[in-house]
């Protein structure tokens, strides 16, 4: 037998999923620990339950995920409406080496991904979505990218893209502690007297309260990024026969508007209320795509997969110790960003932050990383990733 779930339902069930995930990492340990996302844990029951069913023969569920592609599309126009060239100027040399760092690591995660693909006798496609799109990229990225190869008529992209962030994201809280304390013991590193010295600066208050009109303005200009840059990417890809995702030209259109206004007009945008819609809608679409993961689909890829991942692990760490940390500068501030660096070069900038949280609470203060790792890591690293994975993805598709 089979239920067709409407597209209100599944909205429905997908916010539904998405309190319960939050509930269910706020109650387990394990998982708060390594920042699992709440649409992980909400989405992933949901799809073991969904398997389980067909498996027993009893009821196979289909779900109505066409507005996910909405969801997703209002989440990247936020990313870019976030991107401020003002924060670069202020994380000076540092922030241009750890910037250049990351896109490296994209390329290098493609190379690793396509060629054990082909060790491994799998498509170089889905070497990709083990690659930049699932590491670098998170779960978000697996979702963009997995739904477009899946139009390629390559099977269960999607589906091994979203295993692949699973496991990059456990693996890049487990590692990126350890390796700042092999660091922080084997350099003898400590954070400089006067960090340890001042007092963090207290956050300024918001002087006013986001009301409907507000709220309104910023649905304005999110949704203007959205149309013109799906036309402009949609132009892009027919004149030019690249495939270009349809979140990519909106982001960077946002990304063109945010600076605009930076120059003119600083107070339209109110990035509290961008942020909320981007958590939500983030949220959102995340549950919606592993809710619908059929994990009947990738039973025979795991272990290829899980392999991949394995040796990204293995290579981040190696790059973090021997390069990164030396480019830095070998003190405690470049120390704390390769930890950064390990958690949302394997997961997401979340993951990123509680890595160095971890690390900053037990050895001391670290400004540097702190106003560094989230500049690349929110937003900047997709400068140098997605034009790597787009060619990538255009030269074996």
């Amino acid at each position: 037998m089979t239920i067709e779930i409407n597209q209100v339902t599944t909205i429905f069930l997908a916010i539904a999923l998405l309190v319960l995930g939050t509930f269910i990492i706020k109650n387990v340990p394990f998982l708060q620990k390594f920042c699992i996302p709440a649409p992980v844990a909400g989405g992933l029951l949901f799809a073991i339950i969904a398997t389980a069913l067909k498996a027993s023969g009893l009821v196979e569920l289909t779900l109505d995920t066409s507005l996910q592609s909405l969801f997703m599309l209002t989440f990247f126009t936020t990313v870019g409406l976030g991107a401020s060239f003002r924060l670069i100027k202020l994380g000076g040399k540092l922030l241009v080496i750890y910037w250049i760092a990351c896109g490296f690591l994209a390329l290098m995660q493609n190379v690793i991904g396509i060629s054990l693909a082909s060790v491994l006798n799998i498509d170089p496609l889905l070497g990709i979505m083990a690659g930049a799109v699932s590491m670098e990229g998170g779960h978000g990225g697996a979702t963009a990218f997995g739904t477009t190869i899946e139009e390629f008529g390559v099977d269960s992209a999607l589906s091994i893209g979203l295993a692949a962030a699973t496991f990059g994201l456990v693996a890049g809280g487990l590692v990126g502690g350890p390796t700042v304390k092999y660091l922080i013991s084997k350099y003898h590193l400590t954070p400089s007297e006067t960090e340890v010295a001042e007092e963090a600066l207290p956050q300024e208050k918001a002087t006013t309260d986001i009301d409907s009109n507000l709220f309104i303005m910023q649905i304005l200009l999110i949704t203007f990024c959205m149309a013109v840059g799906s036309y402009l990417g949609d132009l892009f890809s027919v004149q030019t026969g690249f495939v270009l995702p349809s979140y990519v030209g909106a982001m960077f259109v946002a990304v063109i508007v945010r600076n605009v206004m930076d120059q003119f007009k600083d107070d339209v945008i109110d990035m509290r209320s961008v942020n909320l819609i981007g958590d939500v809608t983030l949220g959102i679409f995340l549950t919606m795509a592993l809710m619908s993961i059929k994990l009947w689909e990738i039973a025979d890829l795991a272990l290829p997969i899980l392999v991949i991942v394995f040796v990204q692990v293995v290579f981040i760490v190696l790059l973090g110790i021997f390069v990164l940390f030396r480019l830095l500068g070998k003190d405690y501030d470049a120390a704390v960003m390769v930890g950064g660096f390990t958690g949302h070069g394997l997961g997401a900038t979340p993951n990123a932050m509680a890595n160095m949280s971890a690390i900053t609470q037990k050895y001391g203060p670290s400004r540097k990383a702190f106003l560094i790792v989230p500049i690349v890591g929110a937003f900047l690293i997709d400068v140098f990733a997605v034009p790597i994975i787009i060619t990538s993805i255009n030269l074996f598709h």
